[in-house]
């Protein structure tokens, strides 16, 4: 198969089971192809941890899920060093982080100390355990969620740590249309259970190496550049992003190129992926918040002020 037709596949697949968000299916899949990590944000029920799951059987992918829980400690996720006694020798014991696709659900639940050791490993992707450094499988792909709405109990991730994933979204509720037919798909049996997979890891990592080979035009980075620097001269943006912003923007506006059956970036493309780039590597001042102003509207605006580059 070529490029756009494994691409079809997978997001036709997942749509088996996820109904009405193919835009959804379409960023998780740039996450991914991006070799990024991705946060989704949003209240339960709405089909985070099943989206992971049909992504997961949908390019055969080893999935691993970490609930995650104020008395989780780093080793549960990284795996502990072990005595076995039969042969004298100390063995490695892989924690559930080594695995292809992890859903970190609910990531804002556990301490900042685990937090930090999850993150760790999506930055180096590899673990240190007792001195000695495990590398992590190829692909390795993170998706957290949290819940919005709950504060109890919770360890909100620090900007910095927030800076680290490559994008964040929601699932956002379904149309009335859209929710029946999701009643209708699970009248007798749940889809995710006969889900097939139509493409393996080989193919994602090939994809990875198409997504190197996109074209970027100078003009096109000079407007990712000037969109970046548009966030740390907002007058509601107290921090606006990172370096890491822009390159996390370029990269993943050179997969949007790719899953639209192009070799070469356009502004669209940009455009398509900006607010889930950038909206949670901003941090607003308080008189902002008080007047309700959302990170992603401020995106918004920035993008309808800072001009298009017109021939690429």
């Amino acid at each position: 198969m070529n490029n756009p037709v494994m691409i079809e596949s997978v997001i036709s697949n997942i749509e088996k089971v996820i109904v009405g968000k193919r835009e959804v299916i379409k960023l998780l899949i740039a996450g991914l192809l991006s070799r990024g990590h991705v946060l989704i944000e949003d209240v339960p029920g709405v089909g985070k941890t099943m989206l992971v799951r049909a992504l997961a059987k949908s390019v055969n992918a080893n999935f691993k899920r970490i609930q995650f829980t104020p008395d989780l400690l780093p080793s549960d996720i990284t795996g502990v060093t072990i005595y076995n006694q039969h042969n004298g020798q100390f063995e490695f014991r892989p924690g559930p982080i080594f695995a292809n696709i992890v859903l970190a659900d609910e990531v804002n639940r556990t301490t900042p100390r685990t937090q930090s050791g999850l993150l760790e490993s999506m930055q180096e992707y590899a673990v240190t355990v007792d001195g000695k450094t495990y590398k992590l499988p190829e692909p390795f792909f993170v998706i957290a969620t949290q819940n919005p709405i709950e504060f109890y109990g919770t360890y909100p991730l620090p900007e910095a740590q927030m800076d680290r994933f490559l994008m964040r979204f929601n699932m956002g509720y379904l149309l009335e249309n859209e929710e029946i037919k999701l009643l209708e798909n699970r009248l007798t049996v749940d889809p995710i259970d006969d889900l097939k997979p139509v493409i393996n890891v080989e193919d994602i990592i090939s994809l990875m190496e198409s997504v190197n080979a996109v074209h970027v035009h100078k003009d096109i980075l000079s407007y990712i550049v000037k969109i970046v620097e548009a966030t740390r001269n907002h007058q509601d943006i107290k921090l606006g992003s990172s370096p890491r912003g822009a390159l996390s923007l370029m990269h993943l506006a050179k997969t949007y190129a790719l899953l639209n059956s192009r070799d070469y970036v356009t502004p669209a493309d940009v455009k398509n992926i900006v607010v889930s780039a950038l909206n949670h590597r901003i941090v607003l001042f308080p008189s902002s918040l008080v007047k309700g102003v959302k990170p992603e509207e401020i995106v918004n605006d920035i993008l309808e002020k800072v001009p298009v580059p017109i021939e690429v």
